[in-house]
């Protein structure tokens, strides 16, 4: 029997990652909202990795708590380590990472949402979804419950038809033996969606209590005080280690000897899983050259003796985890406490979505996260923000928030997935983006903290204090263009303590720190400012005025790159009539449809041939937006 279980705003299917940002997104920007978890036990749980960033990752975390998010803040309140990578590298590259108290981090973030105004958080497995004339209308749970809302995010990571698999032996379930969500693919299917099968992995967790510590490298958190938020003013500093180990030949023999047994090898995992996180199997057979792989000892929280054994993720049988585990130096005697297995999900090709995260197929109805194809937690976060902001929007009549590639690494994801979708579970990297040294980690709130207040996320008290900051900073840097630095011996000393060149003549300061040995500190020192600059006004006095050239030029090319942006394309425009465009292009242009020129040029399979007809046949006004038969065959092009 069904009943009516309540009208909403914006109803948020699933509390991971990405759920947890869409709900909290949606309910702070006054639209009532509804979250529906399978697990009320399970919210933002941690099935892998207990960590949040690192490259590219840790800047989209920032990027979120610019934009008015709560994983920034929740990792500042509950990790056991962080840690700044890539500090001997450019700024571009430099990211924040954080190991998590994976239980202290699901009852920090559920204690937020359940304090959290229009946000209601409740039990409940979705099964069916209510659309009528194209539109989502609500949903449809297990027990019969039908709740009712203007727009709804789905946000299902790796239960959709998930299967767990163990050596030979295979089961549906979601993550760590949790229920899966089954009818709700199948529903999905039926409604015409396109869907793709992916798979991921996790390592064993091992009791540290039986790890001998004194054959592994010790690795310890940062000595500087370090926070993803840019508002937390309270530092952790009791750090926890973690603990670096190696495989060995032995350990390679033992996968080799066994991998017949392996799923991944003898036909039982259909899924494709992520390239740039592959399992141990995988690692020995692609790598067989290399003598070892690094393994990282890593504690699953302060309240647990669970370690979480980075780089050995595994599907192999449990007998055989046992024997690798014991192979590697540090874990002779370490007892197992839950072996490592595959998971394969259903995930939506996403494509099949706008830039807004909306599908194409059935209006007000939004994906996000693993569902959309992504793995890790970061990716998953980001998309769950622009999800959550654009259904509060679109139940607001309100026009969507859209990042571009220039703006935000969230702004480079979206675009990879809904423009060139993935045939495998997508990671963010670096190299993902055209525009790194305009994307750092230390500029988000330069970036998006505009964006995040026009939103209704970011309160008047934040947006004043950033707004000081920028003042400050531009005052520092017009100072030092006009400061002049004269060569004596104080300067001449700080010059050769710094390893640069001794001054001969007059400079002015920003010229002087453009050299790479110059910090802020030392022209501190020789031209000090009014007053004493807060840490993160000086970094940004530093790059603002180290990088100025190459941020310049990155400029440049995202102002031309702006000019394609510009040029939009209607939505219903068929592409089957410009018999200039080849008809590969037109296939896969009709399947996208851009809404830029710019976003068409992106498109796998579009070449630049076919954008020049493109803007051509825009430019003359000549948009057909109604199907005719198609007369040209695929052969005469």
């Amino acid at each position: 029997m069904s009943y009516h279980g309540g009208e909403f705003d914006v109803i948020v299917v699933g509390a991971g990652h990405a759920g947890v940002e869409a709900g909290l997104a949606s309910a702070r920007m006054g639209a009532d909202t509804l979250m529906l978890t399978l697990n009320l036990d399970a919210v933002a749980f941690m099935p892998c990795n207990p960590s949040v960033g690192g490259p590219a990752k840790g800047i989209v975390v920032r990027e979120i708590d610019a934009l008015g998010g709560e994983m920034a803040r929740n990792i500042d309140k509950t990790h056991i380590q962080m840690r700044m990578l890539n500090t001997g590298k450019g700024p571009a590259v430099r990211a924040l990472r954080a190991q998590a108290d994976k239980f202290t981090y699901q009852q920090e973030m559920k204690e937020t949402i359940e304090d959290t105004e229009n946000l209601i958080l409740r039990q409940g497995m979705v099964e069916d979804l209510i659309v009528e004339n194209g539109a989502v209308r609500g949903v449809i749970t297990q027990t019969g419950a039908k709740y009712y809302a203007e727009t709804v995010v789905i946000t299902t990571g790796t239960y959709l038809r998930g299967k767990v698999i163990l050596g030979e032996l295979s089961y549906e379930s979601g993550p760590n033996n949790m229920q899966p969500s089954v009818n709700l693919s199948y529903r999905l299917q039926e409604m015409g969606f396109e869907m793709e099968r992916f798979k991921t992995g996790t390592p064993p967790r091992v009791n540290g209590n039986s790890i001998d510590y004194s054959k592994t490298e010790k690795q310890p958190g940062d000595d500087v005080a370090r926070a993803f938020s840019f508002e937390t003013t309270e530092y952790i500093t009791d750090q926890l280690p973690c603990w670096l180990t190696y495989t060995n030949e032995e350990t390679h023999s033992l996968i080799n000897d066994n991998l017949q047994r392996s799923p991944m090898y003898s036909g039982m995992v259909e899924g494709t899983g992520p390239r740039y996180c592959p399992s141990i199997e995988d690692k020995i057979v692609r790598f067989h050259d290399k003598p070892r792989h690094q393994i990282f000892l890593e504690p699953e929280g302060r309240s647990t003796k669970e370690v979480y054994v980075q780089g050995l993720s595994t599907s192999l049988p449990e007998d055989v985890q046992h024997r690798i585990l014991k192979s590697v130096p540090g874990l002779e005697n370490v007892r197992m406490m839950r072996p490592g297995y595959a998971i394969e999900y259903d995930a939506i090709v996403p494509t099949q979505l706008w830039p807004s995260l909306e599908t194409k197929k059935i209006s007000g109805l939004f994906t996000a996260g693993q569902i959309n194809g992504t793995s890790g937690y970061e990716e998953a976060a980001g998309q769950g923000i622009m999800a959550g902001i654009n259904a509060a929007l679109a139940a607001q009549n309100r026009d969507p928030l859209i990042l571009d590639r220039s703006e935000a690494y969230i702004g480079v994801l979206i675009d990879d997935l809904v423009t060139k979708g993935t045939n495998e579970p997508y990671r963010l990297l670096t190299s993902r983006a055209e525009y790194r040294l305009l994307l750092r980690h230390d500029n988000a709130d330069f970036r998006l903290l505009e964006k995040g207040y026009q939103a209704g996320l970011i309160s008047n008290d934040r947006y004043e204090r950033f707004k000081n900051k920028e003042k400050e900073i531009d005052a520092e840097v017009q100072r030092l263009r006009k400061a002049v630095i004269k060569p004596d011996e104080k300067v001449n000393q700080v010059m050769a303590d710094a390893g640069t060149a001794q001054m001969k003549e007059a400079l002015a300061a920003d010229v002087i720190l453009k050299r790479p040995e110059i910090s802020y500190e030392h022209i501190a020192q020789l031209t000090p400012p009014p007053k004493t600059l807060a840490p993160e006004v000086a970094e940004q006095v530093e790059i603002t005025v180290k990088y100025e050239g190459y941020i310049a030029k990155q400029m440049e090319q995202v102002d031309k790159l702006k000019n394609m942006e510009n040029k939009k394309i209607p939505e219903n425009l068929d592409y089957m009539q410009i018999n200039g465009i080849a008809y590969e292009a037109r296939q896969k242009l009709s399947e996208v449809r851009p809404l830029s020129v710019a976003q068409a040029s992106r498109v796998s399979g579009v070449n630049p041939s076919d954008i020049s007809v493109l803007l051509v046949y825009l430019e003359q006004g000549n948009l057909q937006r109604t199907s005719e038969p198609e007369t040209e065959t695929p052969a005469s092009n």
